[in-house]
């Protein structure tokens, strides 16, 4: 009888091993793992949360040692950011590259999964990216032998325009250094990655921007642009994006992964609800899955990260304090995974 409960018991956590990897296979998206927060739990903790609900995928905004330290081993693929304020020191030149790496993430590349380095985040401004042109070159002469990816991340402030999507275009001061930084992903075959907030639209001009369009609830067309017709708003945002990369000269070769996308659960009025966070989050998680691209790239495969993991007090107050899946707690705002 010991013997059969021993084979019984082995069985029974092979099959839940083999679940949550199924589980890890099928939810291919990421959550931003942020830290400004004074009530947050233990990383091994959050780890764990991660593994829990398959989530495959975690954005940290700096490489935090004891967020790493407890990644090692655990399979979840990982991008790491660097802080805009590191990036003039580290365009000196090679030699402050390398040692920014070997202080902070020679010492994981064996053990952490390791997709990409984000070298900068939102950087706007003409200065801010041509430091990010400068360090990128830099940084992948010390990674490109390691399998991890050199990329930066754009919010939609880099547009000049961006409605309707085909108009996308970068400001005149960001234009000539994106077509360098686009050249670069394209010479090394990496994403750019981009935040995209329908949240924002929807908040800034409700009057025109229908909610259901920000949602992903709405069920016809409700721009149409040229040959392209847009049921949601994110995809309308990533193709403004895109025509903006092809305006540049880098559209064609280059993917993109949306780095940040999520809806906050209060902090702003009546379209800051935990309902309205848990219909554009599952929307958002099941059209990342779904795989099927947006209307100018039918079929492609965009990765996306949801932010954020958590409520972070520490942030600024109102809606910024309210984009976790989960409170401190460790216990949901709402239900996104099941």
């Amino acid at each position: 009888m010991a013997v059969l409960g021993c084979i019984a018991l082995i069985l029974c956590v092979l099959a839940n091993f083999d679940n949550y990897a199924g589980r890890v296979g099928a939810l291919d998206i990421g959550v931003c793992y942020g830290t400004l927060g004074s009530d947050l739990p233990a990383p091994a903790d959050v780890v764990n949360i991660y593994k829990q609900h398959g989530i495959a995928k975690m954005r940290l905004f700096n490489p935090n040692p004891a967020v790493l330290d407890v990644l090692k081993g655990s399979g979840i693929g990982v991008t790491i950011g660097i802080a805009n304020e590191d990036l003039e020191n580290l365009a000196t030149g090679q030699a402050a590259v390398e040692t920014w790496f070997n202080n902070n993430i020679a010492h994981y590349v064996n053990d952490v999964t390791i997709n990409y380095i984000a070298v900068g985040n939102e950087a706007d401004r003409s200065g801010g990216l041509k430091n990010i042109f400068t360090v990128m070159p830099l940084l992948n002469n010390v990674v490109r032998d390691k399998g991890i990816k050199v990329t930066t991340v754009l919010s939609s402030s880099v547009l000049a325009s961006s409605y309707p999507p085909s108009s996308g275009a970068f400001t005149l001061e960001a234009y000539s250094t994106m077509a360098g930084i686009l050249a670069f992903l394209a010479s090394t075959d990496s994403p750019l990655m981009i935040n995209v907030y329908p949240y924002f639209a929807y908040k800034s001009d409700p009057g025109n921007v229908r909610l259901d369009y920000a949602q992903f609830t709405a069920t016809e067309t409700v721009v149409q642009d040229g040959e392209y017709s847009y049921v949601n708003l994110f995809d309308a945002i990533v193709d403004a994006f895109i025509a903006a990369m092809d305006k540049a000269g880098g559209a064609n070769n280059i993917r993109v992964v949306v780095s940040e996308s999520g809806w906050p659960s209060d902090g702003s009025g009546s379209i800051t609800t935990p309902e309205l966070a848990a219909t554009y989050n599952k929307n958002l998680l099941n059209h990342i899955l779904k795989k099927g691209g947006t209307p100018r790239r039918p079929g492609s495969n965009i990765e996306g990260f949801i932010f954020a993991m958590f409520n972070e007090n520490q942030k600024p107050a109102g809606e910024e304090q309210h984009f976790g899946l989960f409170y401190p707690t460790m216990q949901p705002v709402y239900d996104v995974f099941s």
